[in-house]
Formats: C-alpha cells, structure tokens, sequence
C-alpha cells in the first residue's frame, strides 16, 4: 500500500500543474482552506528561520547553519525587537541542516540550581525530542541529532540520538538567568553548549557536504495568499516521504499544485482555479479566526506529532500566538489583560502557589506592543526568585499590580504597570501535577483589599 501511495505522490509530482488545471473550482477551494491551515506553522516557521540561518544582513541572523549563537544579556525597555521578551531563561538559537550527516550536541555538566533547556523543533514546529535538566537530567551528555534518512547505531560516547522527520531542525536553547549578577556565569556555560558533525566527532572523514540551496525570500503577503504553495513546496523538500497518516493528505493536496520542490507558478493556473483557492484560503482564515477566540491559552498548542495528533488548526494557532513554545510537560504559560489604573493582587494560598519543580515568574508588557515596562523599581517581572519577596504569616503569597505604590510596606511584592492596559504572563518551568491536568490555574486579579 505505502509502495502504491509513494508511486502515486510521485506521478503527481511532475503532473502537480496538470492536475490543478483539472480539479473542479468547489473541491480546490475545500482543499486549499485545509491545506492553507495544515501549511501555516511551517511558513510562519520559516519566515523566522529564514532570517536566522540564511541572511546575513539581518539583526536576527545566528551566523548559518550548525552554530549556536548566544543571548545573555537582560532585556529592557529599550530593546523592542523582541516582543513578550523573557528575562527568565537567555536564548541560544541554532539551525541544524541534517542533510549530510547528523550534528552531536553537547552540554555540560549543571548546578542543581541551574535550569537549562534545549528544545529540538522540526519544520512542521513540532518539539519531536528535549535536552534538559527536566528531560534528560543535570549530567553532561553528548546527543546526535540525524535527519530522516539518516541510518545507524548509536556511537559509542554518545548518551542518545534524537532523529527528525525534517533536514532542517531548529535549537531552541534556555539558560536560567538569575538578575543581571548572574550574566558572567549564564555565558560561561553557554561557552560549553558545543555543535560538531558527527564525523568530527568520531574523528573519521566529513561525506560529501550536501547541495547548496537556494532560499526563497520570505514575504508575509506571498506567505498569506495563494502562494503559500510555493513556499509549503520548498519546505516539503527537506521532509522524509509523507508520515503514513499524511500520505493520502499530500496525494490531495497536490490536486491543487502542492509537492515536495515543486515550482509554484500561479500564471499557469485557470483563473477559475486559482479564484477558488483564493476563496478556500479566506475560508481557513475565517475559521482560524473564530477558533482563535475561543482558544485563550497556548497550553497544549504545542509538543511532538503524537500529542497534537492530526489537529493541523491547533498546530497554527500556536504558531500564531507565539512560535516555539514549550510542550506543556516543559512549561506552563498563563496570563490575563490588567488596568493600570486599579489597584489589584493576585493572591496565592500556601496550598496553592504555582507548582513549579524548578521556578514561576510573572512577567509584565506594554500592550499593545508588549514590551518590558519601563518603572521606577527597574523591575519587570516577579516570581520565586526575586530577592526580598514577602510571604504572609501562613506562606501565602500576594503580589501587587498598579500603576502606583501599593505603599512601602508592600513594594517588595509590587510588579509596576503603565497606568493603562498592560498584559501579565505567567511561566511555570517544570509544571507539576495540577498545571499539567488543569486543576491548577493562576488566581483572579483582585482589587487590593
């Protein structure tokens, strides 16, 4: 059956033009609203990774393929190329081309109070395998990382491999940050996280590199309309053959022109063809639109191809309300839109203080840009760790949200806010029992009392 399905997939391939010309204008705009939700987290994707691993002109470029770049330093108000930014966990960015071999990480040995993360994404945005404290625990180790095609044992000196569906995989890296006296020791165990290709670290012959590729420019007005074919053609290219439960998926879609590294050439389509994709595109946004009204937190719009399991509407909406996010198992987010321009609190029962294995913080933003608020304290997000928090009598914990003092006696647990609308964000790492099953939720802002 698989041998019949690929043969299939194959023929239309070269026939992808030919058979968009053939499909009735009712059964292209069904496909296409379905294909345009199935493609939206991979060229959202790829619109960040892009930049990152391919263009060095641009401020967000991690220096190409196969190479960490470190971020240590605490965010401000004054940085504002990143929205939500997060002062808990620096970032280490690196993009894995798999194509000729695999790449081993490594990672050193880590205090017990040090919390780090490596998170594995494929080019569909799944979290297909983790490296971290959580995970695969506080020892160093030596992980490779192989693409699909990829066949071997694992190598001796090596803890795990972690093989992906796609060429192309992203690193996601987070360190614990501990206020801005801890930088020096952030980046001197970011200096130990190490990339290599497997053959160098097994010390025998490089293969032969693979072809170079040529990037297409990501532009979010192409990314959007009917040209998301061409760039879910390039993506498809640096994927194993379809998934089996996929396979009859891309045999469908190809009725409309979508293969793996198939020219996109909408000049060649029927008008009548191409206004019905047109039309089942604005059906997709429609529909993400609604389920997005009803979809108020990112937990479990994120984690590997099992989890999500065939729910291509949920993989784009995480993709939509932020790239990359945890797998629940990892970190727990929550939050709410406050006013500023009320004295409220949030008030945490001993019983009832975020389950956090290694640490909570909330962190406050501008809306609607959302960045770091810019305050008298110089402080932009509370939690666990913040030297100084006061705990009640009982171990409770109540923390304070205004524009204005809550007055001295409570400043060590005030969290400034602008005067107006701000966003609140909450971030478990490591979430316990009632974060993961939901019997945990953050409290209700209150007023102050």
């Amino acid at each position: 059956m698989i041998r019949i399905i690929a043969a299939t997939l194959a023929f239309l391939v070269l026939t992808a033009a030919a058979v968009a010309q053939t499909v009735s204008p009712d059964e292209a705009r069904a496909i296409a609203k379905e294909a345009y939700v199935y493609s939206y987290a991979p060229i959202a994707s790829y619109g960040t990774w892009s930049k990152q691993a391919t263009l060095p002109d641009a401020p967000e470029y991690v220096g190409g393929f196969n190479v960490f770049r470190h971020y240590s330093e605490t965010f401000t108000p004054e940085n504002t190329d990143i929205v939500t930014p997060n002062n808990d966990t620096p970032y280490s960015w690196a993009w894995l081309d798999l194509r000729a071999e695999p790449m081993v990480l490594s990672v050193p040995a880590m205090p017990k109070d040090r919390y780090y993360v490596m998170q594995l994404i494929d080019l569909f945005t799944y979290n297909f395998a983790y490296v971290g404290v959580r995970s695969t625990g506080f020892d160093a180790g030596n992980y490779v990382i192989a693409g699909p095609n990829w066949k071997g044992d694992k190598p001796k000196g090596i803890d795990q491999v972690f093989q992906a569906e796609t060429d192309i995989i992203g690193i996601l890296g987070r360190t614990s940050l501990n206020g801005k006296e801890d930088v020096p020791n952030v980046k001197a165990i970011q200096a130990q996280y190490k990339l290599e290709p497997l053959s160098k670290f097994l010390k025998k012959p490089a293969p032969k590199p693979a072809p170079a590729i040529k990037f297409p420019p990501y532009e979010a007005a192409k990314a959007t309309s009917h040209d998301f074919i061409g760039y879910m053609n390039f993506l498809l290219q640096f994927t194993q053959p379809p998934v089996p439960a996929e396979a009859a998926l891309m045999a469908k879609f190809a009725k409309i022109g979508i293969a793996p590294g198939v020219a996109w050439d909408p000049s060649t389509v029927d008008p009548a063809t191409l206004a019905a994709i047109d039309q089942g595109i604005a059906d997709a946004k429609a529909e993400m639109a609604e389920v997005a009204k009803t979809t108020l937190s990112s937990n479990g719009l994120f984690g590997t191809r099992e989890f999500l399991n065939g729910d291509y509407m949920k993989r784009a909406l995480g993709a939509q309300k932020g790239l990359y996010g945890n797998s629940l198992e990892e970190a727990w987010y929550g939050g709410f839109i406050g006013d500023g321009s009320k004295q409220t609190m949030l008030h945490f029962d001993a019983d009832n203080l975020p389950p956090a294995k290694f640490f909570w913080s909330l962190t406050l933003y501008t809306l609607p840009d959302r960045f770091l608020y810019a305050n008298p304290l110089d402080r932009y997000s509370i939690g666990d760790r913040t030297k100084g928090l006061q705990y009640g009598a009982d171990k409770s914990l109540t923390i304070y949200l205004g524009h204005t003092s809550p007055g001295k006696d409570k400043e060590a647990n005030w969290l400034p806010t602008p005067q107006g609308k701000y966003s609140l964000v909450a971030r478990v790492y490591g979430p316990e029992k009632g974060a993961l099953d939901g019997t945990w939720q953050l409290p209700p802002a209150q007023p102050v009392r």
